[in-house]
């Protein structure tokens, strides 16, 4: 530990207001990277998370060190790590293209209550290199994840009667190196004979031409129709 914060580790007004200035800069720098990329929490609230787990944590150490309570210091921590759970879950949602939106800001305001907390400990030195790392994901990493190359996922419909037509349309899609994510198999008829279909989510582990994929499903014997679903 850096000797220079042994004198801030201890419950003091000059203490209580250094963490508390500590927390608001740190809470601000996560919040200003959120607000310039315009995401949905941003500046204030980011601040708000740090200042607000940094007072709990305070409260906690200064029940037990100043007023000497019977009280457990890490319980009101504790409360804190759980209720950002749903503070993040309000930034997450699911565009029309069905992707995930919102996973790296309420990633960062759970971290950033975390900081606080550790802030208002007098870890000091945990919450510097925490921001700083923050800081560092959510300004450089998200252009490496970008460059990375990510095949999408995509639905095919198929309506067959004989089940080993099923059979066939699967095990072409796995040599071709496609995952299959989900299948949903419905009786479209109650009369003999009985006709299926399959919703089938494909996603390919390499680059793959659909159209020749579609092709060649289409020339597997037993299936009526087949086609790509763009929108359910």
């Amino acid at each position: 530990m850096l000797s220079i914060f042994d004198s801030l580790r201890d419950i003091t007004f000059f203490s209580v207001f250094f963490r508390m200035i500590l927390a608001f800069v740190f809470g601000g720098l996560i919040g200003l990277e959120r607000s310039y990329k315009n995401r949905p929490a941003g500046f204030r609230t980011h601040i708000l998370v740090c200042i607000g787990s940094t007072v709990a944590s305070m409260t906690g150490l200064y029940l037990y060190l100043n007023l000497h309570f019977p009280t457990d210091i890490s319980r009101l921590g504790a409360q804190v790590v759980s209720g950002l759970g749903f503070i993040g879950a309000g930034t997450i949602f699911v565009t029309r293209k069905r992707t995930i939106k919102g996973l790296t800001t309420a990633a960062g305001l759970w971290t950033t209550g975390i900081i606080g907390l550790a802030v208002g400990a007098g870890f000091y030195e945990g919450a510097l290199i925490t921001t700083a790392l923050v800081l560092i994901t959510e300004t450089y990493f998200s252009r490496v994840g970008n460059r990375i190359h990510r095949t999408p996922e995509f639905k095919i419909l198929v309506t067959y009667q004989e089940k080993t037509a099923l059979d066939h349309v699967m095990r072409y899609c796995k040599d071709q190196k496609m995952s299959i994510s989900n299948l949903q198999v419905v009786s479209t008829t109650a009369a003999e004979p009985v006709t299926y279909s399959a919703l089938i989510t494909l996603r390919p582990r390499v680059n793959l031409d659909q159209d020749v994929i579609m092709a060649h499903l289409r020339e597997i014997g037993g299936i009526f129709e087949i086609d790509e679903v763009t929108a359910l």
